[in-house]
């Protein structure tokens, strides 16, 4: 069975299983680099040494995080290709992963979360920053919402997040006005809670970028804003005011505790900063 046969199979049995399209299209982009080099050939007669050569030559260019991705991807093929009786022996199973970079989230300050409410024009832009930065949900679990999701009483929405896994995530006063305002304004008769304004339809993930980077431009932060900035203000907020991790955790949909205390430690770090700062 040539790779490109194997990973039409992988593909269809990763959809029955829920992965996400977006998952599926990167993992397409890695498959087809993986066929640049080594060729469409029989993946039964790949060897270990030929993706450690592969892996080698690429990990100059790529950063500790993106090599990681790659070989979780190749791992991820052939266990699979193993199950299911494609190949006798997975050449992967013996690579390891590169330590991943520490790296601090890239966060809002008070100061420039106030610059960006103020510089929201319109009753979508108000919405749209209001519900990302008190739900601290991820772009694509807003792109997927429906206005009667929404449940105003309790400020409170069902999100489906990574691996189409179910959860409750909650907004604030501020941003159910705003909410309900956008709504009432709107005449057209989409199901989705966020639309274009020209030909409403549902919007985006480049389309709510686009939002978002609009009204940084008009706020003059001197920085690149990008909505996931406000995903890590949001749990910023939350440990700076004695949330507990597991709390944050939960609220955040991370499967694993390490990718919560990373905030923590950033907590830490603002401590320090402030410290030498004012004293």
């Amino acid at each position: 069975m040539l790779v490109s046969e194997a990973w039409n199979l992988y593909k269809a049995d990763k959809q029955i299983q829920g992965y996400s399209t977006q998952t599926l299209k990167v993992y397409s982009v890695q498959l087809s680099l993986l066929i640049r080099y080594l060729g469409d050939m029989q993946i039964n007669d790949i060897t270990t040494e030929s993706i450690k050569l592969y892996l080698g030559e690429v990990a100059a260019d790529l950063k500790a995080s993106s090599l990681c991705h790659r070989i979780r991807f190749i791992k991820s093929l052939f266990k699979w290709a193993q199950e299911e009786k494609y190949v006798s022996t997975n050449p992967v199973s013996t690579i390891k992963e590169p330590k991943p970079e520490s790296r601090i989230p890239k966060f809002l300050t008070e100061e420039e979360i106030e610059l960006l409410r103020e510089a929201s024009d319109s009753t979508l832009e108000k919405a749209l920053f209001e519900f990302m930065y008190s739900t601290g949900c991820r772009i694509g679990e807003v792109v997927n919402l429906d206005r009667n999701s929404i449940n105003f009483s309790e400020q409170s929405v069902i999100v489906f997040g990574k691996g189409k896994k179910e959860r409750e995530v909650y907004f604030n006063t501020r941003c159910s006005i705003w909410l309900k305002r956008y709504l009432e304004q709107r005449t057209d008769e989409q199901q989705a809670l966020f639309v274009t304004i020209r030909a409403p339809h549902r919007m985006s993930i480049a389309q709510m970028r686009y939002v978002i980077k609009q009204i940084s431009k008009r706020a003059g932060i001197k920085k690149s804003i990008h909505p996931h900035q406000l995903r890590h203000s949001y749990a910023t907020t939350l440990i700076n005011n004695g949330a507990p991790l597991e709390v944050i955790q939960n609220l955040m949909g991370h499967e694993k505790s390490e990718t919560t205390r990373v905030y923590a430690y950033l907590s830490g770090h603002l401590r320090r900063e402030l410290y030498k700062k004012f004293f």
